[in-house]
């Protein structure tokens, strides 16, 4: 098996925007359908997108009976001709006296259509370059329409307020990085994995023409840098993931020392329970303080015996999306 085929992944919601852009150049009539907000166990995000011709759609708002409902529910209103904008909440609760989704979650969500116009196209190809080119902008969706904005000051990846004169906004793009140190086997592997989990992923390493690294065909940023000018590479954030596995004790020392004061969503360390203790405790003695060491994640992953570096990359993975997820409400998967 190849190992290193394959290609950098595209945010999630590329294919959606690849779709009605193709169905605007095909001159056919598309609907965006948009999951505007969404709480408790809801079986789309909020975010989901979803695009819906007549022979064709991408994405997705959910799945399930409601997804199907909502599909039906477009391309009827697309055969209509000229149809107007419609927000929907949708409750997935038998009991709920209306809005109910067929679907038994019990979360909620708010659902926009969105039938596209051909004059949108321009935006659409912009939004579509964007996301191609990872450069940044801010998706409005509003009565007025569909729009790019600069608006750099927005706190939160997702924005929406609702009521006569609702809008939405997300900033385009991946909103989680993740940047892995060390660019061998296990972390070509967890590229691999990271790369379905909606991801931009920046591996380093400090040998040149590294063949793990220099090839790896999943990440998106490949610099080779020594690991002693971390601090200057690694951005900071509360949507940035850490992971150090580099080829032994004195480079992840090095790495460790860089970043472990960094302010970030998940720093990790690949490593033996021994070879760990032995580090925390050469950094406690150099001064770092108990604290510091607590936010670091080590041994990395989550306690399945992984041995492979695929079922270590898997461990490592399962670990990123439990503290992507932590202080989230409980999410779990939805039927009718």
């Amino acid at each position: 098996m190849n190992q290193l085929s394959g290609t950098p992944s595209t945010p999630r919601d590329f294919a959606v925007w690849q779709h009605v852009a193709a169905t605007l150049q095909m001159g056919q009539p598309v609907m965006l359908l948009c999951v505007l907000s969404s709480t408790g166990s809801s079986p789309g995000r909020q975010g989901f997108k979803m695009s819906v011709a007549a022979d064709g759609m991408a994405g997705s708002i959910g799945g399930g009976i409601m997804e199907h409902k909502f599909v039906e529910l477009a391309r009827a209103r697309l055969r209509e001709g000229n149809p107007e904008m419609l927000i929907r909440p949708q409750i997935h609760r038998k009991e709920a006296p209306e809005d109910r989704s067929g679907m038994i979650c019990s979360g909620e969500q708010v659902i926009l259509l969105y039938p596209v116009k051909p004059a949108d196209l321009p935006v659409v190809e912009a939004i579509r370059q964007a996301l191609l080119q990872k450069s940044h902008g801010v998706l409005h969706l509003s009565v007025a329409g569909i729009q790019i904005v600069n608006d750099n000051t927005a706190a939160d990846f997702y924005r929406y307020h609702p009521g006569p004169n609702w809008h939405y906004q997300e900033r385009l793009g991946f909103r989680d990085q993740l940047t892995i140190i060390g660019g061998g086997h296990v972390a070509l592997a967890l590229s691999r994995v990271a790369a379905t989990l909606d991801f931009e992923i920046t591996v380093i390493d400090d040998r040149p023409e590294l063949n793990t690294h220099q090839q790896n065909p999943y990440a998106h940023h490949k610099p080779t840098v020594p690991y002693d000018t971390l601090a200057a590479q690694v951005p900071e954030g509360p949507h940035q993931y850490v992971v150090i596995m580099t080829f032994g004790y004195r480079p992840d020392e090095v790495a460790l020392r860089q970043l472990l004061r960094h302010r970030v969503k998940y720093l990790g360390l690949m490593g033996s329970a021994a070879k760990i203790k032995e580090l925390l405790n050469s950094l406690l003695t150099s001064g770092y303080s108990t604290a510091e060491l607590a936010h670091l994640h080590a041994p990395i992953g989550l306690p399945i015996h992984s041995r492979t570096p695929e079922e270590i990359a898997i461990s490592v993975a399962a670990e990123l999306i439990q503290v992507r997820n932590s202080g989230k409400q409980k999410s779990t998967p939805c039927s009718a």
